[in-house]
């Protein structure tokens, strides 16, 4: 007997009613879609994105198997969770166009940087329910770590709920003070960077010192991972761990006072504090 043959449903459009639905489809929607489905939050058949870039919602449908849409009001108003994930610049423009299909209902969480929850509650419809998150790339690789805070109409429940989600790629906690994301912003959110800005000064003191450029890159990477590690999971703090790596008139010691004497420390203290200015600046719009 010939086997009969499905056809599969082109998961091109909204229809029915999805979990969640992402507007935008970038790299960290990419990083949430894996996450929620690997992590069994939801199945494909649930999730919808929607971004204006054709060749974005391809690349998603081809690598998920989700439905994909250019309309954000038709993703919307067919979506319980509405994941915002554009460039906070957008803002505006998205809001606007969601404006009339948006409904107490639905639980709102945004990644948008700097984009305070009582904007996003004004763009939307009285008494929406937001979830301010601000997550870092890191979650690419399931490494991430976000923190989230409730807007004025938001629950607990819809706290529980993105924390859960959050933690599908990576680490997640909550807050009771939106000032406070600023602060996060400004570590966790743009930390990846200082990391990987020093990684390149270890590279380029290794070539320096007499390395080639591709050990030096080696031995760099695993050093910044293997001394990650430690300060995950040794339960010690991490002057202890620098303590018993720093000997007496030894090696490290001298690596060390030459870092102290040129700011280190204070550089990346005041790194951390003016990244926070910008996110209040970038706030206020």
């Amino acid at each position: 007997m010939k086997k009969k043959t499905v056809k599969r449903a082109k998961p091109t459009a909204p229809s029915g009613r999805y979990a969640v639905g992402f507007v935008g489809g970038g790299n960290m929607a990419t990083a949430l879609i894996g996450g929620f489905l690997e992590a069994g939050i939801c199945k494909p058949a649930e999730v919808c994105a929607s971004d204006v870039d054709a060749a974005k919602l391809r690349a998603l449908k081809r690598k998920f198997g989700i439905a994909t849409t250019a309309d954000n009001r038709e993703l919307v108003a067919r979506s319980k969770v509405v994941l915002l994930a554009v460039k906070p610049q957008l803002a505006g423009t998205v809001l606007e166009g969601i404006r009339d299909v948006a409904t107490a209902k639905q639980v709102f969480v945004s990644i948008l940087a700097g984009t305070p929850t009582a904007r996003l509650e004004a763009g939307l419809c009285p008494a929406a329910r937001v979830v301010r998150v601000m997550p870092n790339t890191p979650a690419l690789l399931g490494k991430g770590m976000a923190v989230a805070v409730r807007g004025r109409h938001a629950t607990p429940a819809d706290e529980r709920l993105t924390l859960r989600l959050m933690r599908a790629v990576g680490r997640a906690r909550a807050v009771a003070d939106e000032a406070l994301m600023d602060a996060v912003t400004g570590l966790s959110g743009s930390g990846p960077a200082y990391v990987y800005r020093f990684a390149e000064a270890l590279i380029a003191g290794g070539v320096a010192a007499g390395l080639a450029p591709e050990v030096s890159r080696e031995l760099a990477l695993q050093t910044i991972s293997g001394a990650a590690a430690m300060l995950q999971e040794s339960g010690e703090t991490p002057e202890r761990l620098r303590e018993m790596v720093t000997s007496p008139g030894g090696t490290t010691l001298a690596g060390l006072t030459e870092l102290q004497e040129r700011g280190f420390f204070e550089a990346v203290e005041a790194a951390v504090v003016r990244a926070k200015n910008r996110s209040i600046e970038l706030g206020r719009g």
